[in-house]
């Protein structure tokens, strides 16, 4: 006899859909590689060089031993770095996830890199850069989703409900008598001993004393 399937936890495929994944990995490495040409773009053009598609795709431009090298290094950090954080905030939005986005928008970097110069990088400073990049990247993009999703929630009527409760403690204070007796001017008596106004508002009275001796 077969054994009944366990049904699958509530959820638990709309939590982590494949296509999902694949459409946020890919609008993630689509915008990582224009953020990179913009930036590179520009950068050439204040510096009056050549652009190449060779300085998004190559390795050979980011090196240790040129201040151009430094400078590409530097840009693929802050782009690696610090604006694919903020693009994983947007799109991403979950913190337990963010360590794998932000290593697998590297990897395929280096496959990208790889097939296209034809042999893997061999500059250090290609590697250091790709490195800071990455641990940037994973480091903001999950502070930036916890905070995100540590916020507190407003549902809003916060300051009705207070100015509500401060309006029905004005209320109780001042149901305290002239002589610190509990009392109802409106209702036309006053609890306890004490001198009361009458519902019509025309006389004062003065309750008295209902002792036995009175009685008498």
């Amino acid at each position: 006899m077969a054994r009944r399937r366990r049904p699958p936890r509530p959820g638990a495929l709309a939590e982590l859909p494949p296509l999902k994944i694949l459409s946020q990995i890919a609008a993630l490495q689509g915008l990582y590689y224009a953020v990179a040409i913009v930036l590179m773009l520009f950068t050439v053009l204040v510096a009056g060089t050549k652009f190449s598609m060779d300085l998004v795709f190559g390795w050979d431009a980011v090196r240790g031993d040129t201040t151009q090298g430094w400078l590409m290094g530097f840009i693929w950090v802050l782009n690696g770095g610090l604006l694919m954080a903020v693009a994983i905030v947007v799109l991403i939005g979950r913190s337990k996830l963010v360590l794998d986005f932000a290593l697998s928008q590297h990897a395929i970097h280096l496959v990208v890199v790889t097939l296209y110069s034809g042999q893997l990088p061999r500059h250090t400073a290609w590697w250091l850069s790709m490195t800071a990049a990455s641990a940037v990247s994973a480091a903001l993009a999950t502070w930036g989703c916890r905070y995100r999703q540590l916020r507190p929630i407003s549902f809003g009527g916060g300051g009705g409900a207070s100015s509500t409760a401060g309006a029905g403690a004005g209320a109780s204070s001042g149901d305290i008598g002239e002589n610190g007796m509990d009392g109802d001017e409106e209702q036309g008596f006053s609890r306890g001993r004490g001198r009361g106004r009458g519902r019509d508002g025309a006389g004062e009275y003065e309750m008295a004393d209902m002792s036995s001796d009175a009685v008498r």
